[in-house]
């Protein structure tokens, strides 16, 4: 068997020596036995002796089994299972305490059946969970134990941070059982998968100002499936409302949406297992359309009338009527001048206060004047009822000189003229 003896006289703490033994890969159980020894004269520990066991050329992880101070030789078993295709080394490492004595291995050899004293467990099974979730395994040993031994649990992993499937081939060490002198080690695969989350957000296909049809574009993922679920999170870009849908197909129509109001829209996919649904896959910003408005403008009323202008208002109306966030709205109105109809049209700025007005200037005194309020968005128009108000009078232009004629009797003298050009209004009274 091999041999290895540290003389600690005259080293530093935390010097180390190794001894290294042939890689196991036969498929079966083996038994490492061996004898060691550490003391020295002051009675202080001149080091500790430690045994790792290294999986697949990885790192030494901690050890299966240590001590720092033996009164004479001893001697230990380390129980190991293998399994194909992996391959194990057992690794003795003496560590210096700065302590003069001696730490000697000896007569070490690897025996191809199993351990006389310290029982070995039986092949786990290998267990896979999605990542960020418990995994439990269950360690069953055949051989006896006494009161002093106790359960423990030591994983190495080799995984990079991203673990996949693809890489779970038995790549973590499970020490299940450890006794006073003896240890017994087995292997086992712990596998976390990723849950699934999309490389590319949703695709639009069709928009309507309630509805939104989209392609799922969630083929290519990050993470690992299978994928038994998908489901689509949308939510209004301000705010804070949200909802999430289950979806059976490639395509999707997302409805029951406010008009010209913007989303965001994700994929979430779920692979089997507790914690399998990833995150949301990147956002589809998109926004629905316009939708007709709901009504027009409603009691509609005359504030003030003067003989030139009209001041109207009516009752404030909100997102809710409009059903689009880009309108307009216009004052409308028509009356006749000069034997003819004449028809105008303004904007009205005043749309978002709580009490909302517009004049109406420029207009011909005594004259009726039909008003009414149109409201359009992109998608259609809607118009209040229509007001017909009279202009205010106005003092009426002069008598034309020309039109004046006089006849003079005896006792009198008898006038006659033309209207003025505009009355304005009724005339009542003439003065001379």
């Amino acid at each position: 068997g091999s041999f290895m003896l540290v003389n600690t006289s005259g080293r530093f703490a935390g010097q180390k020596a190794h001894l290294l033994m042939p890689h196991l890969k036969e498929n079966d159980t083996h038994c490492i036995d061996f004898h060691y020894y550490v003391s020295s004269k002051s009675g202080s520990s001149p080091g500790t002796l430690n045994i790792y066991v290294k999986v697949n050329g990885g790192p030494l992880g901690n050890p299966v089994w240590n001590t720092s101070i033996t009164a004479a030789w001893n001697r230990a078993e380390l129980a190991i299972s293998t399994f194909w295709p992996n391959y194990y080394q057992v690794v003795f490492e003496v560590v210096t305490s700065g302590h003069p004595g001696y730490v000697a291995i000896d007569e070490v050899k690897v025996l191809g059946h199993p351990c006389t004293k310290t029982p070995h467990f039986l092949r786990l099974q290998s267990v896979e969970v999605n990542a960020g979730q418990f995994a439990t395994f269950q360690c069953t040993a055949n051989g006896g134990t006494d009161s002093g031994d106790r359960l423990w649990l030591q994983v190495i992993s080799f995984f990079p941070n991203t673990l996949t499937l693809v890489y779970c081939k038995a790549h973590c060490l499970f020490e299940c059982f450890r006794s006073r002198k003896n240890s017994s080690v087995i292997i086992a695969c712990f596998c976390a998968s990723e849950p699934p989350v999309p490389i590319a957000p949703p695709q639009l296909s069709s928009v309507g100002a309630t509805y939104l049809w989209i392609q799922l574009n969630a083929n290519s993922i990050n993470g690992d499936g299978p994928i038994i679920q998908r489901e689509v999170e949308y939510r209004t870009s301000s705010g804070s409302w949200y909802d999430i849908q289950p979806v059976d197909s490639t395509s999707y129509k997302i409805g029951h949406l406010d008009p010209d109001t913007e989303y965001e829209i994700s994929v979430l996919l779920t692979r089997p297992g507790e914690g399998g649904t990833g995150s949301p896959g990147p956002a589809l910003k998109t926004r629905t359309k316009c939708a007709d408005p709901m009504r027009g403008p409603r009691k509609l009323e005359v504030v003030e009338i003067k003989s030139r202008q009209i001041t109207i208002c009516w009752e404030p109306f909100g997102y809710n009527v409009t059903r689009c966030h880009r309108y307009n709205l216009t004052v409308h109105y028509r009356y006749q001048a000069g034997g003819q109809e004449q028809v105008r049209e303004e904007v009205s700025w005043d749309t978002e206060s709580s009490h909302p007005q517009h004049t109406i200037t420029n207009l011909s005194p005594y004259t009726n004047i039909s008003i009414k309020l149109v409201l359009m968005n992109p998608e259609g128009r809607k118009e209040s009822q229509e007001l017909v108000v009279q202009t205010d009078e106005d003092v009426p232009s002069a008598v034309p000189l020309e039109s004046i004629q006089g006849s003079t009797f005896e006792e009198k003298i008898f006038l006659q003229w033309r209207e003025p050009a505009q009355t304005y209004g009724v005339i009542t009274l003439y003065e001379v």
